[in-house]
């Protein structure tokens, strides 16, 4: 199993902070915000890592994180992003890296609390496919919407204005390399960009598509200041807890 963590776009909802620098290198409480994806991959097992990232700070990545040691990884490796073509764009420049094996991807603004070692090991076990990660929130307008029967996703919708349920697809995508080909055929969306939903729909066509529930707190510490804010806050509650 292989990890991918994306690091890419502008920030712009996180300026001025981020008109120097890129928002997966702020911090959040005492770490910058990257540890926390790649800690949760190696906290995982997994230990072959490719970090994709863009704009004027991709060199600060590597003067930061270096071979990826200081985590476990074996290797860490980093491919650069030229322009904001989204995240599914963004997956396809790991084809290499990848091969034919199954990953991890994990948005690099995701923060949460719980152990990603359960869902790894539940995505090793199925024959192929994809497996996602759900949160319920206040606001699932604002993400990519899973509609659910039982524990089964039926549909999702990208940022609806009527959502069908509370249950935002979060930024934890676990995909085997048939994921390469369903990328080859996407279209771009309004926004003129490649869509994971679009992704997770193809698996979800091809009735290969798995969810999990995540527990505890989950932060999206990049879509506000006052995201970065709460997630800071959580990530101390937990250092905190985590010491007694």
């Amino acid at each position: 199993m292989k990890g991918v963590v994306l690091a890419g776009g502008l920030g712009t909802r996180l300026r001025p902070l981020t008109s120097i620098t890129n928002k997966h290198l702020l911090p959040v409480y005492d770490q910058p915000m990257i540890f926390y994806p790649l800690q949760k991959l190696a906290d995982a097992g997994i230990r072959e890592v490719m970090l994709v990232t863009g704009g004027n700070s991709a060199g600060d990545f590597l003067r930061l994180l270096g071979d990826g040691s200081d985590f476990g990884f074996r290797t860490l490796n980093y491919a650069y992003q030229v322009k904001e073509g989204g995240i599914a764009e963004a997956i396809g420049l790991t084809r290499t890296f990848v091969g034919g094996d199954r990953f991890v991807v994990i948005l690099g603004d995701n923060i949460f609390e719980s152990s990603l070692a359960g869902t790894v090991k539940a995505f090793e076990r199925q024959p192929g496919g994809a497996r996602i990660l759900l949160k319920e929130v206040d606001n699932p307008g604002d993400y990519g919407v899973a509609e659910l029967r039982g524990d089964r996703v039926v549909s999702i919708e990208e940022k609806p204005k009527n959502p069908k349920s509370n249950y935002a697809v979060i930024g934890v995508y676990m995909y085997d390399s048939t994921v390469f080909n369903i990328i080859n055929d996407l279209e771009p969306s309004a926004r003129g960009e490649l869509e994971v939903t679009d992704i997770n729909n193809a698996y979800l066509r091809a009735a290969t598509l798995h969810a999990d529930i995540l527990e505890g707190w989950w932060a999206d510490s990049g879509c506000s200041i006052d995201g970065l804010l709460q997630a800071g806050i959580m990530a101390k509650k937990l250092r905190m807890d985590g010491s007694r």
